[in-house]
């Protein structure tokens, strides 16, 4: 029961950048934009939080930065894919070599190339800030988290209320749909996909800085792990709904959590055949169930408002 615990406990906290990273995915796709550049956005997002915590002391203004890092890089996407009308996919992988890059060489100016290991102090989590200690399962499971996961599945009810119940919701998803006929209704298309931008960069450099600020107290290169490729599935698997991109982002989060401690306890097996878990996990649900359902219809085409 014990392990039992821990793993779903594990899995809420590994879920939560999968959170951030896989709804940024899902505002960028719902306005038409596949980016693929989620890894780099979060790599950047995860140093500069990182190096704002550090300097600071403040986790949050560490979170704060991670955002504000994360639209500037993606705004680079949106004016070549946007106002340029470039191919999306091409400057996706583009962010992808360009951030973690622009981070490393960041961290080794600033820190020295053969520096010790820098260490930061963690957001406090609910129950700490409260001076309670939980000791059972619903009590830890509600206040051994930071305010960062609260934030996740905050933003996760914003989004299903957003998309199912607003005007402004389904003027946004129509954008992703069939853009020209959105426009015909007089649907601002272009500064619907720079919104989209903004939001895809300010949540994928959260869930970044979640990183270096909640789960890890220091940076290194390849700490977001392929999580931002794990995210894209996730909303695929999610079937491009606030709902089922929580499930999905769960699922993937139980699948790292069972990874790691089965590494813990595993008998002479080499500790990379666990690490394989996740993305084998997300291969075999892209394999079943990826193909049967497509997203946006927009999603990935440029928008040229010249043409009919």
């Amino acid at each position: 029961m014990s392990f039992v615990a821990n793993l779903l406990l594990a899995t809420v906290r590994m879920a939560t950048p999968l959170i951030f990273l896989a709804l940024a995915e899902l505002y960028s796709q719902r306005a038409g934009l596949v980016h693929i550049g989620l890894e780099g956005l979060a790599a950047i997002g995860s140093l500069v939080g990182f190096m704002v915590s550090l300097i600071t002391g403040s986790p949050w203004l560490g979170v704060l930065a991670g955002a504000a890092v994360g639209i500037l890089v993606n705004l680079v996407f949106a004016y070549a894919t946007i106002t340029l009308c470039a191919e999306q996919i091409v400057y996706g992988m583009a962010i992808n070599i360009f951030a973690p890059a622009l981070a490393a060489f960041i961290y080794r100016v600033y820190f020295g190339a053969g520096s010790q290991l820098v260490q930061v102090g963690l957001m406090s989590t609910v129950g700490a800030s409260l001076g309670v200690t939980p000791t059972n399962f619903l009590a830890r499971l509600f206040l051994d988290q930071t305010p960062m996961v609260y934030l996740a599945y905050i933003l996760v009810i914003v989004t299903v209320i957003y998309f199912g119940k607003t005007k402004s919701g389904l003027n946004y998803k129509a954008v992703g749909e069939y853009p020209k006929a959105a426009a015909t209704l007089g649907i601002n298309v272009i500064g619907v996909k720079y919104v989209a931008s903004i939001l895809c960069g300010a949540l994928a450099g959260m869930g970044g800085a979640y990183l270096t600020t909640c789960y890890a107290n220091t940076y290194a290169d390849g700490i977001v792990s392929g999580r931002g490729f794990i995210a894209l599935a996730a909303v695929i698997f999610g079937r491009w709904t606030g709902g089922g991109v929580l499930l999905a982002c769960l699922f993937f989060g139980f699948c790292d959590a069972l990874q790691i401690r089965l590494q813990v306890g595993s008998l002479g097996v080499p500790y990379q055949f666990f690490q394989m878990i996740p993305y084998v996990a997300t291969v075999v649900v892209l394999a079943i169930i990826g193909a049967k359902k497509a997203g946006p219809k927009g999603s990935g085409k440029p928008y040229l408002k010249e043409e009919r």
